[in-house]
């Protein structure tokens, strides 16, 4: 059975923006989706965020998936790169991730998990799919940084004008883009 997994970003919630109803959007296409509650979201630790991950997902396949807001983004990509070489999922939608550190007071802990070059090359290796999604006009994240992200992992980058950060605190309650990225992958297995 195909299985979404999303990853909320810093200080974020599992169910909240768009989430809830990508949940329900993918349940009608019989595909399981679920948000992952990340622990301490407001002083998050780069191991306690990817072991999360790897308590949901013990077993990696090509009929996973998964879906990161913000600082889920480079979460993702840590937990990619902590996989055996052997083991493929299915693909990941990164949505505003983080590339470069970000100017702000009380954002160390988020700088934390952008401190070191990623492998894109042991990422790429794991996964089969990946779309990027990114506001045009993001005040936390630059769109540079989606560039960067799409052109090292060679995937698609769809930019929503307006977009903002695209949390549900800018009114992004609803996310098509998101879906239809995420069908498209489901159907490439």
């Amino acid at each position: 059975m195909k299985k979404v997994f999303i990853i909320h970003g810093f200080n974020g919630k599992p169910n909240s923006g768009w989430a809830p109803w990508l949940m329900g959007e993918l349940s009608k296409n019989d595909i399981y989706a679920c948000a992952l509650p990340m622990p301490a979201p407001d002083m998050p630790e780069k191991s306690e965020w990817i072991k999360t991950i790897n308590v949901a997902v013990p077993i990696p396949t090509e009929e996973i998936f998964l879906v990161g807001h913000s600082l889920g983004v480079p979460t993702i990509l840590h937990y990619l790169e902590g996989l055996d070489q052997n083991t493929k999922i299915g693909g990941a939608l990164l949505v505003s991730g983080p590339y470069t550190q970000i100017e702000k007071e009380s954002y160390e802990k988020v700088n934390s998990f952008i401190d070191m070059p990623f492998n894109f090359k042991l990422i790429k290796n794991v996964c089969k799919n990946f779309t990027i999604i990114h506001g045009d006009n993001d005040p936390n994240v630059p769109f540079s940084d989606a560039e960067y992200y799409s052109a090292k992992l060679n995937c698609n980058l769809i930019s929503i004008p307006n977009g903002g950060h695209l949390r549900g605190g800018e009114g992004w309650y609803e996310l098509p883009q998101a879906l239809e990225a995420l069908l498209k992958m489901t159907k490439n297995l």
